[in-house]
C-alpha cells in the first residue's frame, strides 16, 4: 500500500519503522528538514518537507496516489485539517491523531463530518491499558481478546513458583487448571512452547486465561494477588488525567503530584475525588508525607524519561507497590532492559500498534478479517485475532489436519460467545473468532497461518 505519514515526531518514526516492515510504501511529511532526515537514514522511506495542511505539499507528496494518511503531528487542529484536505484531494482513507479531552469526547461527530477512518488518543488508549494491569497486580502486559472474553497475561514466574523446572505437557495437572501458555522468554529468547518445553524461575511467560479465572491462577502458580486501592500518579499530563479518570470510576484512591499549579487547578476542577498535590514528585520528604509506603500502585508519567526512570527506581527500593513507568525517547529502548521499571508505557508503540492492525485490515481478504493485534515481548512476537466470514479450505477441517507455520499457535476459538481451548479434534467454523500467537511478523489474513 502507499500511505503517507504526517508528522515526523516520536510517533511518526514508529509508524514509519513499523510499516516499512510490514513492506508498505511510505512518504513522511513534516515541516522540519532535520526530522525527515531522521526518518529518512533510518528507513526506506521517502521524504517530503512541507505542511501537511497545505494542499499543494499533499499533491507533491503524492496524496493523489496514496492509499491511507496518517497525520500524527503534535497539533490536533493540523491532524483533522490534513486528514479533511487527503480525503478531498487524493479520496483516501485518514487516520488522525486526536489528544485533547475536549476533542475526545466529541470524536464520534468529527469523524463523521471530516470523514476520518479512525482517530486515536495515544494517552486515552495507554491509560486504559495501565488500568487494565492495575485490575491484574502481578502482570506486565494485559491484552484482551473475543471482546474481553479472554485475556492474553504477561508475567514472570516467581522464585519458588510450581512451574519453575515444570515442562509444558504437565503443566495442566500439575496446577488443576486447563490454561494455556503461548509465549515464553528464557535468557532473552522468545518462542512459541510445544509440550516439551520446561519452564524456569525468571522466565517470562503470556498465558491465555479468562479474566474470572486469572486470581485462581495466579494463587495456583504461587502468585499473591492483593487488591489495589492507592494510587500514586507523578505528573498531570493528558496520561495522568485518563488514567485518574479511570480509576476514580473504578471506585480507587488517587494522588496525583504536579510541579505546574495551574495544572494542578484544572485536574483538580475536572477530576472530582482525586487528590491533587502541588509538588515536585522527586523530593523525598513530600513522597514521605503523602504516605509513599502505603501505596498500592505508583505510576511515573512525568515529561521527561530520565526523571520516570530514577523515580521508578526509587519506588521499587524502598516500596511493594506495583510500578508504571512511561518512556518515549527511543534510545532508551535498550538501555532499560533489566531496569527495575515495571510495566513499560510507550505511547508511541501504543499508537503504532493500533495503527498497524488497521493498515492490515485493509489488506484483508473477504473471506477473514483481523479484529484484533498486539506486540508483545518487545516486539518479538505477535497476537492477532481472526473473524471467519465464509467456508474455505481451513474451515471444517480437524486442527491435526492443517499445516500450521512454524512458531504459530492457534490459542482460542470464539463460538457464538463460548470459549474453546482447541484440541487437534475441533475445527474452525464460520463465524468463529480465532486468536493466534506467533513470531512470525506480517500476518495479514486467516490464510497466513497455515503453510
Amino acid at each position: 500500500m502507499n500511505i503517507i505519514v504526517a508528522g515526523c515526531g516520536k510517533v511518526g518514526q514508529a509508524i514509519a519503522k513499523q510499516l516499512c516492515s510490514d513492506e508498505h510504501e511510505v512518504t513522511v511529511i513534516d515541516v522540519k528538514s532535520e526530522a525527515i532526515q531522521r526518518v529518512t537514514s533510518s528507513f526506506d522511506v521517502i521524504g517530503y518537507q512541507g505542511d501537511c495542511t497545505s494542499i499543494r505539499a499533499q499533491i507533491d507528496a503524492g496524496v493523489k496516489k496514496t492509499d491511507l494518511l496518517i497525520a500524527v503531528t503534535d497539533s490536533d487542529e493540523k491532524n483533522m485539517l490534513a486528514c479533511l484536505i487527503a480525503k478531498k484531494a487524493g479520496k483516501c482513507q485518514t487516520i488522525a491523531r486526536v489528544r485533547s479531552p475536549q476533542y475526545s469526547e466529541e470524536i464520534d461527530y468529527l469523524k463523521e463530518e471530516l470523514g476520518l477512518s479512525m482517530s486515536i488518543n495515544p494517552e486515552r488508549v495507554a491509560a486504559d491499558e495501565m488500568a487494565r494491569l492495575i485490575q491484574i497486580p502481578s502482570a506486565l502486559e494485559v491484552d484482551t481478546f473475543a471482546k474481553g472474553r479472554v485475556s492474553l497475561v504477561s508475567l514472570d514466574i516467581p522464585e519458588g513458583s510450581v512451574l519453575d523446572g515444570t515442562a509444558m505437557k504437565d503443566l495442566p495437572q500439575k496446577i488443576n487448571m486447563n490454561t494455556l501458555v503461548c509465549v515464553v522468554e528464557h535468557a532473552g529468547k522468545v518462542s512459541i512452547p510445544d509440550g516439551n518445553t520446561v519452564l524456569h524461575t525468571g522466565d517470562r511467560i503470556s498465558v491465555t486465561i479468562s479474566l474470572a479465572d486469572i486470581g485462581i491462577f495466579l494463587n495456583r502458580v504461587g502468585i499473591r494477588a492483593r487488591k489495589m486501592k492507592n494510587v500514586l500518579i507523578a505528573g498531570g499530563g493528558r496520561m495522568s488525567y485518563y488514567l485518574a479518570k479511570k480509576l476514580l470510576s473504578l471506585h480507587m484512591n488517587v494522588k496525583i503530584i504536579e510541579q505546574d499549579k495551574d495544572r494542578c487547578e484544572s485536574l483538580a476542577d475536572m477530576l472530582d475525588g482525586a487528590m491533587v498535590i502541588h509538588g515536585d514528585a522527586t523530593d523525598q520528604h513530600l513522597l514521605s508525607e503523602e504516605d509513599l509506603e502505603e501505596m498500592d500502585v505508583v505510576a511515573a508519567l512525568m515529561g521527561k524519561d530520565e526523571e520516570n526512570i530514577l523515580f521508578s527506581m526509587y519506588v521499587n527500593r524502598n516500596t511493594r507497590a506495583k510500578t508504571m513507568t512511561s518512556l518515549h525517547r527511543n534510545s532508551f529502548e535498550g538501555l532499560t532492559a533489566g531496569l527495575p521499571l515495571g510495566s513499560i508505557i510507550s505511547t508511541k508503540k501504543i499508537t503504532a500498534e493500533y495503527i498497524t492492525r488497521y493498515v492490515r485490515s485493509m489488506q484483508n481478504t473477504v473471506e477473514s478479517d483481523m479484529e484484533t493485534l498486539y506486540r508483545m515481548m518487545d516486539d518479538q512476537a505477535e497476537a492477532l485475532e481472526f473473524k471467519v466470514a465464509e467456508e474455505s479450505e481451513i474451515t471444517q477441517t480437524p486442527l491435526k489436519d492443517l499445516k500450521f507455520k512454524p512458531n504459530t499457535l492457534l490459542c482460542c476459538i470464539n463460538r457464538k460467545k463460548k470459549i474453546i481451548r482447541p484440541s487437534g479434534r475441533d475445527m474452525i467454523e464460520v463465524g468463529d473468532t480465532i486468536v493466534v500467537v506467533t513470531t512470525n511478523k506480517g500476518f495479514n489474513s486467516i490464510y497466513d497461518i497455515v503453510v
